[in-house]
C-alpha cells in the first residue's frame, strides 16, 4: 500500500457526489475528495458500506453524508442530487463510480442480465449527468469523471455486455463534453484497467488466476484503487482546467 498522498487542498470549498461510493474504486475516489478539501455525498445501494464510508471521513474531519439509492432508478438520481444540495450545498463535482460486472460466456448471456448491465454501467451516468445539471450549471468548478474500463476500449470474450456499457461511457462522455461545454462544465472519464477491488474479485474468484493475470500486465501487478482515484482527482480538479472529453486510461500499459 503507497503512502497516502498530502492534502493540497485542491476540492476545498467544493461538494462531490460519488456514486458507488462504499466501496472499490468509489470508496477510494470518496475518501481521496474528502481529504482535498470536498464535502462528500456518498451515494451507493450497500446502506451499510455506504454508512461507513461517511462515517469515517467524518471522523477525519470532512463534511460527508450517505444516500442510498439505486444508480439505475431515475428517482434514486433526483434524490440523490436533492440530498447533495440540501445536506453539502449543492453539486460541484460528480464522480460517476457505481458498477457491476463479471465474465459471463455469450451464450448464457440472458436478456436480462444485458439490461441489468447496461442499466447499472451506461444508463446510470446517463440519469446522474442530468440529475446533476441544475447545480452543475451553477458552479464555477463544474466537472463530470465517470469510470469507464479498459473493457471499453478492447474487446474481450464473455465480457459482452460490460464492455459495451462501458464504450458507451466513453462515447456519452465525448458527446457530453461538447454539448456541455457552453456551460462550462468539463466532462471526462477513466478507463482503468483491473484494480485490486471487490469487483475484480467477481470477475476473476480464483486468487491464483488474478495472480497468474497481474503477472502478465506491462508493469507486473493489478492497479490500486488509491491510483484510479488520483487519476479523477486531477481531472476535476483545476490541474485539469483546459481537459475536456478524454477517456484516460489508467491500466498499465494493457492498452498501449
Amino acid at each position: 500500500m503507497a503512502a497516502a498522498a498530502a492534502n493540497t487542498g485542491a476540492l476545498d470549498g467544493r461538494t462531490a457526489v460519488v456514486t458507488g461510493g462504499a466501496s472499490g474504486i468509489g470508496r477510494a475516489i470518496a475518501e481521496r475528495f474528502a481529504r482535498e478539501g470536498a464535502a462528500v455525498l456518498v451515494a451507493d445501494l450497500n446502506a451499510a458500506g455506504g454508512e461507513e464510508v461517511a462515517a469515517a471521513l467524518r471522523t477525519r474531519g470532512a463534511r460527508a453524508a450517505f444516500r442510498q439509492g439505486d444508480v439505475a432508478r431515475a428517482d434514486d438520481v433526483r434524490a440523490i442530487m436533492e440530498a447533495a444540495a440540501s445536506q453539502l450545498g449543492g453539486v460541484d463535482v460528480l464522480a460517476n463510480a457505481a458498477g457491476i460486472g463479471g465474465y459471463v460466456p455469450f451464450d448464457d448471456l440472458e436478456p436480462d442480465a444485458w439490461d441489468r448491465m447496461l442499466a447499472v454501467n451506461l444508463k446510470s451516468v446517463y440519469l446522474c449527468c442530468r440529475a446533476a445539471l441544475p447545480w452543475l450549471r451553477r458552479s464555477p468548478h463544474a466537472a463530470i469523471v465517470s469510470i469507464a474500463s479498459q473493457s471499453a476500449l478492447q474487446g474481450q470474450p464473455a465480457n459482452e455486455a460490460y464492455g459495451a456499457a462501458k464504450a458507451g461511457v466513453v462515447h456519452l462522455t465525448r458527446s457530453l463534453a461538447r454539448d456541455l461545454a457552453r456551460d462550462r462544465i468539463r466532462v471526462n472519464c477513466i478507463c482503468p484497467g483491473g484494480t485490486e477491488t471487490p469487483m475484480l474479485e467477481r470477475f476473476v474468484p480464483d486468487p491464483d488466476a488474478r495472480a497468474a493475470i497481474a503477472a502478465r500486465t506491462l508493469l507486473g501487478r493489478f492497479a490500486r484503487p488509491d491510483e484510479i482515484a488520483a487519476a479523477a482527482l486531477f481531472l476535476v480538479s483545476d490541474e485539469a482546467s483546459y481537459v475536456t472529453g478524454v477517456a484516460l486510461p489508467v491500466d498499465g500499459g494493457a492498452t498501449a
